[in-house]
Formats: structure tokens, sequence, C-alpha cells
């Protein structure tokens, strides 16, 4: 965490390697954050993005003691994804729909903080007393948003407040039914039962990623999921572990391309397009092309549209699509070497 104003001497992993006068690939490949005596990341563990507290770091690469910034809680704290969970006392991925309530999304803080032309990466941090006040104002049944409305009127939540709020429904009931949803929130049915599917197969595929030694069906049934609503669920973990189990990859391809200038740094989202898997990088200006689009279907390719890269439907075709690969998964290298060069590719993906 940041502790409550120290946001000022927040470092990435890019500030380090500036400070040791390297390129941060190599930096990241030498391992020189995990020397011995190395200050640890502020990240809480398993953090996409490190960050560090310069003050550590600079007494550290000065030979200096390293300062203790521990201290106690504050309502000023600075927590990123994990430890805003944690304090809330719900899984990450519980916190990612969470995340969208004005309640919280109106308070993130991003750090570093960035001038014109800084493309570091920033991570979405929120005061710990928000969370503490969010926590503490959750509603309740008949308390929410939606109380008093008609039955049958329609989705009357606003669409990035609906997960979350079916994930404290959830919260409080794991048998909760998509009925009991559309009564409480004033949904659609099929609103109610698609954000019930999506939300117990990622709490699936937390558990079975904590206990590998669980099937998804036995998950399903320690987490106290109707054996009705399991093959929904089951279906929408499943997708939920192959998206897992690609963004590594594909993370890697996002930080190759930012540190050639190729895109400015950040986490890539994976997302559900019709019955597969695609991801977006938007490229900086001056790039041969608007984006890239990686599709689990066909690899790599160009994309023309900065706000709608992967589109609908089949293979798109045409001006400005290039397939840059055979290969679904090649190397970062490979794809920065095809998206450079105009000559490479294809107009139409390979399978």
């Amino acid at each position: 965490m940041i502790r409550a104003g120290r946001a000022g001497q927040v470092q990435t992993m890019a500030d380090l390697a500036a400070s040791q006068k390297m390129s941060l690939g190599r930096f990241r490949n030498t391992k020189q954050h995990l020397r011995e005596g190395h200050p640890a990341s502020i990240s809480s563990p398993g953090a996409k993005t490190l960050l560090w507290d310069a003050e550590q770091t600079s007494a550290f690469n000065a030979g200096d003691p390293i300062p203790d910034i521990t201290g106690p809680d504050s309502d000023e704290d600075l927590l990123d994804r994990q430890e805003a969970a944690a304090e809330l006392g719900v899984t990450a991925r519980t916190w990612n729909s969470y995340r969208y309530d004005p309640r919280l999304s109106e308070h993130v803080v991003l750090v570093p903080e960035r001038a014109a032309g800084d493309d570091r990466p920033q991570v979405e941090h929120w005061p710990r007393g928000v969370i503490r006040a969010f926590k503490a104002g959750r509603p309740g049944k008949g308390q929410g948003p939606t109380a008093g409305k008609p039955k049958g009127s329609g989705d009357m939540v606003p669409r990035d407040q609906i997960v979350p709020l079916i994930a404290e429904l959830l919260d409080g009931d794991p048998a909760v039914t998509a009925a009991a949803v559309v009564d409480e929130l004033g949904v659609a049915m099929t609103t109610a039962m698609r954000g019930l599917a999506q939300l117990r197969g990622r709490r699936i595929a937390d558990l079975v990623e904590a206990e590998p030694s669980l099937s998804l069906d036995a998950a399903a049934a320690r987490l106290g999921y109707p054996a009705i609503t399991r093959r929904r669920a089951i279906a929408a973990a499943q997708d939920e572990q192959r998206r897992r189990a690609v963004q590594p990859y594909l993370q890697d391809v996002a930080d190759a391309l930012a540190e050639a200038g190729a895109a400015e740094a950040g986490e890539v989202e994976v997302l559900q397009s019709g019955d597969h898997l695609a991801a977006a990088i938007v490229l900086q200006p001056g790039q041969s092309a608007q984006a890239v689009v990686w599709d689990e279907r066909y690899g790599w390719r160009t994309a023309t549209s900065r706000r709608h890269p992967i589109g609908k439907g089949g293979a798109p075709e045409g001006e400005g699509i290039r397939y840059l690969s055979a290969d679904l998964q090649p190397k970062p290298a490979d794809v920065l070497e095809a998206l450079a060069d105009g000559r490479r590719g294809r107009k139409r993906p390979a399978r």
C-alpha cells in the first residue's frame, strides 16, 4: 500500500531502470529489483504492476540505511486492488465488479502521477477511508437504488452498477436466485441470470486457483451454489480460466509494445467476444495501425479503429487489416517486427 502522504514518492520499474541507466527490458530480465537488500515493492503480493517507494530505493542505491515507512493504518492510505478487496472482505475478482460503483470510482487515484508525455504505467488505488465508507453503506435488501420501482420495467440500474449490486446479493446468499435478483434490483431476467453465472464463475475459478486439486464442480458445491445453477456457473468458470491463462502472454506483448514506444503502458483486458476471447492494445499516434487485436481463433491482427478495435462477428478483412502471424501466440518480438514491417502478414487469417 501507499502510506498516507507518500503518493509523491511512488516509483515504477521504469523509474528504477532509469536510475540505474538501464533499459526497462534489461533491468527486468536481470532482476535488479530482486538483489539482496533491495527494498521490497510497496504493491500487494501478486500485483501486475509493481511500485516502490523512492525514499527507500534512493537510500539503497546510495548505500544508506533503508528508512522504515510503515505506520498505523490511516483513512488516507492508498490501497491497490488486492488490498481494497481485503479491506472490504471480498475476493479480488469480486472487487473488479465493485470498483465501477460511483461511490468508489469517483475516488480512484492513479499512481504515479504523470505529466504530459509521461508514459509510465499507472495503477488504480483507493483511499482506505472511501472503502470503509462504502463497506458501511452497502445497501441491504430493499434499500438499494431500485427500491420501490415497479417490476417488469426493464433494467432500472445503471449498467456499470448491475454486477456490483448482484455481487452484494450473492455475498449475502450464495444460493440467491435470478428471480430474487430481478425482484430486488428491477433488472431483466436475462441480465440477472448472466450476472449470477459470471460472478459464480469467477468465484469458482478463484477457489480452484487457490486449491488446484479441486474440480470445478467441487468448488461450486463448496461455495454453496445450488446444483441447478452449476452448469452455467462452471461454463463461466471455464471461460474465466481461459482468460487468466492467456492474460500473462498478452501482457508480455503489451509491455514489449510499450517499451518500444508503439503503445502506452497499461494492463491488458481480455474480453469475451461472442464465443471467443479477444484483447486489444491501442497504439500510439504515428504507428501503421490504430490498434492491434489478439483473437484466440486467429492470433494477432491490426485494427483500423481506436474506439472499437475488436469489432463483432468473424475475421475482418479490408484496407488496413493485416494478420501478423500464422501462430496464435508468437513471441512479443515477432509481433513487434511484423507490426513494423508492412510487407509482413496476410490480408486474411491463416485459419
